[in-house]
């Protein structure tokens, strides 16, 4: 749990202290809630888990299916509308902004061949989502990368691979350094002024 907080203080600059963190952050609920729901989905009490997941998805407004694989250290950032679908899969120290979804590409279309199969993204280690983002189907974000803000990615994305626009192209590299609106300054002028 320190290793957690500590991780979310040095992402969020208004962090001010860990219990602050934990008494007021709605993404730190949504994942403590999501790891109890978790729990019950994994040992196949479906009904309890998806009633824990809608009460976190009321006190929170974020939305994580109870079977999502979610790795250590998600900082999900302000957090109101965010959606991380049933299949969805995400590495350690990934960071979401408000409004992003993780979803599948055509949920009401043949239902049943859907069921049991991966439909959501992957997401690997260090992966940055800015707010308002759609990252669509079973796709793999690589380690590194980020998604910039209202960015529509139906498509694998390379390890420090950064993607903005609808659709999202790939527009440069990402340092390791971590960028909290998923671009650099520098990379948002080289974008705006080709």
């Amino acid at each position: 749990m320190n290793e957690f907080l500590e991780s979310i203080i040095k992402r969020d600059p208004a962090a001010k202290s860990k219990i602050s963190v934990v008494l007021t952050y709605p993404g730190v609920k949504a994942v403590f809630l999501h790891r109890i729901a978790n729990f019950f989905a994994v040992a196949k009490f479906d009904l309890i888990a998806r009633m824990i997941s809608q009460f976190s998805r009321f006190m929170t407004g974020i939305e994580i299916h109870p079977k999502a694989k979610i790795g250590k250290n998600l900082f999900i950032d302000h957090g109101m509308g965010v959606v991380i679908g049933e299949t969805s899969d995400i590495g350690d120290n990934v960071t979401i902004y408000h409004m992003a979804t993780l979803g599948g590409i055509s949920p009401s279309i043949n239902s049943d061949d859907q069921r049991e199969t991966k439909r959501h993204p992957t997401l690997q280690d260090n992966v940055v989502v800015g707010s308002g983002a759609q990252v669509l189907g079973p796709i793999t974000i690589g380690k590194n990368a980020k998604i910039g803000a209202n960015a529509v990615v139906t498509k694998d994305v390379p390890e420090n691979g950064v993607m903005v626009g609808i659709p999202a192209k790939n527009v440069g590299t990402a340092t390791e350094e971590f960028k909290p609106y998923g671009i650099s300054d520098e990379e948002k002028n080289e974008e705006f002024s080709e």
